[in-house]
């Protein structure tokens, strides 16, 4: 359930200690501290100036690393990669992949969304296509742009530190790659649990649209422990993430950047700015960088 809103790519110690989104990390073999934030992709660029330190931090730092490099979306090669990986094998549609009666649920879940459905041609042809976890994308980003009039997608918070990054005429690099990326955003489910998950979404609008909201809620508080309660959140269903899919979605890729950070950050002193999910927890990026042997301190 937490990839729904992954464009969300988004886990403890006291609430007062983790009040915040934005950490100083220092000590082992650094010659001057690095630092990381947590980010929503979908956060306004404004709020920037709500986090204590961090145009600070920003300048201190020689490169910005996020979870991807940003320009590299650019690349007319990776455009299409994304786009054919959102797309159903050939041939297949979603009008095949549901039953009637799914169909059904979900033209009246849209028109709920959009005012539209499947049985409109042109929608037909836009979203009929797409895979069952492609279109969960979708409609969480038009549920936000519904909620938060002026959204500007062209002028997100996760590429904002890697845009002053490139004005600034600093390193930009990512701690993945754009394969990794849609392997686990969209190659990780069979169709069939993609599907099982579109309908979770469909049928329990009022839980997601809240479990939503609180993400949100948290995230401008600068509360990982809240952030982290409301992803945890179940149903107590099939509609819950297995440990499985949650060790793919944010446990297998926090230990991977572990594996990164260490050279990058004695190389050149550092701005990390990934997805505030990855941050809290027992497997969060905090913990474990303080098990690598680093202090990890909240910038106040």
């Amino acid at each position: 359930m937490k990839k729904i809103f992954i464009t969300l790519a988004l886990f403890v110690a006291a609430l007062s200690a983790q009040a915040q989104l934005l950490y100083k990390i220092s000590g082992k073999d650094l010659k001057a501290p690095s630092y990381i934030v947590g980010t929503y992709h979908l956060a306004e660029v404004a709020f920037v100036d709500s986090i204590p330190g961090i145009r600070q931090a920003l300048a201190d730092c020689q490169q910005v690393y996020g979870e991807l490099d940003m320009s590299s979306m650019a690349n007319p090669e990776n455009i299409m990669k994304m786009q054919q990986a959102m797309m159903l094998p050939e041939g297949k549609t979603l009008d095949k992949l549901l039953s009637a009666d799914e169909m059904s649920r979900l033209n009246a879940y849209m028109n709920s969304l959009l005012g539209m459905d499947m049985t409109n041609p042109m929608v037909a042809q836009q979203m009929g296509r797409l895979t069952p976890q492609a279109l969960s994308t979708q409609f969480s980003l038009l549920t936000y742009m519904k909620k938060h009039a002026g959204f500007d997608p062209q002028n997100l918070f996760d590429g904002y530190f890697q845009k002053v990054a490139q004005e600034q005429g600093k390193g930009i690099g990512g701690l993945e790659t754009l394969d990794l990326q849609i392997k686990v955003l969209y190659q990780s489910m069979s169709l069939e649990r993609q599907k099982q998950m579109l309908m979770c979404l469909v049928d329990n609008q009022e839980f997601m649209d809240k479990l939503a909201d609180d993400v949100i809620r948290a995230f401008y508080s600068q509360n990982l422990e809240g952030l982290k309660e409301a992803m945890d959140r179940k149903i107590g269903n099939a509609c819950d993430n297995t440990p499985e899919e949650d060790a793919a979605l944010i446990g297998n890729r926090n230990a991977d950047w572990l594996t990164k950070m260490p050279a990058i950050m004695a190389a050149h002193p550092t701005f990390f700015a990934v997805g505030a999910g990855h941050l809290p927890g027992e497997k969060g990026v905090l913990n474990l960088l303080r098990q690598a042997g680093y202090t990890v301190e909240g910038v106040r």
